[in-house]
């Protein structure tokens, strides 16, 4: 099986994984079950900090998956972009329908992004390619692009839309990657936890993908 089947597959298994968890959310909220998501976490907690956070970098991914896709021809590109987006387009909604499940904010001008994740945010923060990047420039979690990037991307057209969404799109799986290992460890919402590591195997299945890809256009990895 090719890496493009197999990344459809991902794809396909996340936004599955997705659907059920959110049944499986919405039934434990109407019948009153002792299912961890009915329980309430804190505001501050890494289970509400994850969705919130999550949530606006999936947001990011859809809207450069949308750009590429009318700045390009190829089937390829245009496949692997429609999958982003449609895979976290519905992890997305998920994750806010949780945080109203909750009765939480989506937005929390209490704390600063990425706070959930402590001391080890802190520490790679220099790292991975956009995660230091200054908020001023648009980058506010790791792997983000940043509003210079977005702007790159906009206005590149084919094989060169192609090779910057790419590269963007590594950088920010690669820091979505981060983000969904540290609520894997931090989580204590069952279904969120297997999201979050749901999202770890499928992104990094996609991260080969588009580094095969990147190749293909004599192009490569960036890492800032």
């Amino acid at each position: 099986m090719s890496r493009l089947s197999r990344t459809h597959w991902a794809a396909i298994t996340a936004v599955v994984l997705a659907l059920l968890f959110a049944g499986a959310a919405t039934m434990a909220s109407a019948g009153g079950s002792d299912d961890s998501t009915s329980r309430t976490p804190p505001a501050d907690s890494a289970d509400a900090g994850f969705a919130r956070d999550m949530s606006v970098h999936h947001q990011q991914a859809v809207e450069m998956s949308f750009v590429v896709r009318d700045r390009t021809r190829d089937d390829e590109v245009r496949r692997l972009a429609y999958d982003i987006a449609n895979t976290q387009a519905n992890q997305r909604g998920m994750m806010l329908g949780w945080l109203d499940l909750w009765g939480l904010p989506k937005l929390s001008a209490d704390s600063e992004p990425m706070a959930w994740m402590g001391e080890e945010h802190a520490h790679g923060s220099g790292h991975g390619g956009h995660a230091g990047s200054p908020a001023g420039d648009g980058a506010l979690m790791p792997g983000m692009a940043t509003r210079a990037d977005l702007d790159r991307l906009g206005k590149a057209s084919g094989k060169q839309a192609e090779i910057e969404y790419l590269q963007l799109m590594i950088i920010h799986h690669n820091g979505g990657i981060s983000m969904a290992e540290g609520c894997a460890k931090r989580c204590t919402v069952g279904p969120e936890k297997a999201l979050a590591e749901g999202m770890v195997a499928a992104q990094r299945s996609e991260v080969e993908l588009m580094v095969d890809l990147l190749h293909k256009r004599g192009a490569e990895v960036r890492t800032s």
